[in-house]
């Protein structure tokens, strides 16, 4: 079988495994040279002949972020790495179309992982595209003579080519939802609220939408701060001729003093989506809540324990909610407002939850309630089946989702929440949330009401999956002054 397809730029070959065809590695911006490291991605040039599709391409410069796991990208990689990759199961199907961006708080992530291999999914009758797009402070660090948000102009770029090329694998370019996990989530919920992705997708799910926005000031001084530490000006020029470890070594004592002052910044991480004004003007939930993207179907939710994976190796005596209620920047009483929402529930669980609501759940819910009152169907849910690695600490911690999104039971994530073994439960519910995925982004309609101020309906993602109401209510009426309802 040739599996030679004609893309805008030039003809690629790729790979069969059973009834799935995959082409990886194939370009949609230029490579990250020099200065254009630092600069809107631009498209690549054409080739002649046939490219070999057959591997990843490199990843995105990005420091190691996961102890124990080899780094995605090193020194000396080639820059040739503003990639895609297409999982199809009919080069001529006409079917829907999902484009998978993935998390890494900004900071890392890439599309090679085993945890992003798309040929189940695709399996189910979608075409996947997963993306490479620019991290750390080549994706979103301060630039005076470069346009904010560079990551996301990226992923602008591959959803364009996906509207130029899509159809020539198997994928209705009139049907396209995007889908992400954490950053990711932070990202489509940028594309959605902002209006330079109008047309290039029609629905969108976001799996753990992560609070992670910040002013030009904010963005500016942490800039600023690493530029400092490097001993050059913040410029596209300066920038393209420092080595990209060189950047990392220096935004890494950047980011613990930010860790050690959280009072003073928006956010934990160096990096964040800028309200630039050209991507996005506004917070998403806000933007969405004036009906910016009435026509877009959304699905948004969270894990019920999303930050115990960061939480759990801390001593009871360190998860203070009142110390919490301080970085947070709440009033003191919020803490008393959690105990009567969680009765039963230590002090040390309620220093989860909290941290939890910041970071995902609150987010995750706005964004819900924000379309629905701009006149948008929108669908909420809740993942809540427990890891049952490190004797069950975890519960259903942030990323847990991801395997039963793809349907992969054997990746990186999964080493320490399976340990080793598949649980019995693993088969049944990836099935039932990937058939979901897959009818949202057929139909719009993933099989549960949608959300209103009514009702507030939600998917529980669990064994068996139910539908209840409000699922969070005490902490969503404590954050209520967060974003009215």
């Amino acid at each position: 079988m040739d599996l030679v397809v004609r893309t805008e730029h030039g003809a690629v070959r790729g790979t069969v495994n059973g009834e799935i065809s995959a082409f990886k590695g194939i370009p949609y911006a230029a490579p990250l040279d020099g200065p254009r490291r630092f600069q809107a991605p631009v498209a690549p040039e054409r080739w002649d002949g046939v490219r070999d599709a057959s591997a990843f391409s490199a990843s995105v410069p990005q420091p190691a972020i996961m102890p124990g796991v080899p780094p995605l990208w090193n020194p000396g990689d080639g820059t040739d790495s503003l990639s895609l990759n297409v999982w199809t199961p009919d080069l001529g199907g006409g079917l829907p179309v999902m484009v998978w961006i993935h998390g890494g708080a900004f900071l890392g992530g890439a599309t090679d992982s085993p945890a992003y291999d798309a040929a189940r999914l695709a399996s189910d009758g979608v075409v996947v595209v997963t993306v490479n797009y620019r991290v750390g402070y080549e994706g979103f660090g301060w630039v005076a003579d470069a346009p904010a948000n560079r990551g996301i102009l990226d992923q602008l770029a591959a959803l364009r080519w996906v509207r130029e090329n899509i159809a020539a694998f198997g994928g209705d370019p009139g049907n396209v939802t995007i889908f992400g996990e954490s950053a990711g989530a932070t990202s489509v919920a940028a594309l959605i609220a902002g209006s330079a992705g109008q047309g290039l997708f029609h629905r969108a799910i976001a799996q753990s939408l992560g609070n992670l926005y910040s002013d030009e000031d904010e963005a500016r001084k942490i800039g600023e701060l690493i530029a400092g530490r490097l001993d050059v000006p913040a410029t596209a020029e300066a920038l393209g001729s420092v080595p990209s470890e060189a950047i990392h070594a220096a935004q890494s004592p950047v980011m613990q003093e930010m860790n050690a002052d959280r009072a003073a910044w928006t956010n934990s991480t160096a990096y964040a989506v800028v309200l630039d004004g050209e991507v996005l003007s506004e917070l998403p939930w806000e933007a969405l809540r004036s009906g910016a993207a009435r026509g877009v179907d959304l699905i948004s939710g969270y894990n019920t324990d999303e930050t115990k994976m960061f939480t759990v190796g801390l001593p009871a005596e360190a998860k203070d909610p009142a110390a919490m209620a301080q970085g947070l920047r709440l009033a003191p009483s919020v803490v008393d407002e959690y105990r009567a929402g969680y009765p039963g529930v230590d002090d040390a669980e309620l220093y989860t939850v909290m941290l939890s609501d910041q970071l995902f759940r609150m987010p995750s819910t706005w964004l819900a309630e924000g379309h629905a009152a701009g006149g948008g169907r929108s669908y909420l849910y809740e993942f809540s089946w427990p890891v049952p690695g490190l004797g069950g600490a975890l519960g259903a911690c942030h990323g847990l989702d991801v395997p039963f999104t793809f349907g992969v039971s054997e990746s990186e994530l999964t080493a320490a929440w399976f340990e080793g073994t598949v649980p019995p439960d693993f088969e049944g519910l990836s099935g039932e949330l990937r058939g979901a995925w897959v009818s949202f982004a057929t139909t719009g309609d993933p099989g549960w009401p949608a959300y209103t101020a009514a009702d507030r309906s939600a998917r529980i993602w669990n064994v068996p999956p139910t539908v209840v109401a409000d699922p969070i209510k005490p902490s969503r009426e404590i954050w209520r002054h967060r974003f009215p309802a």
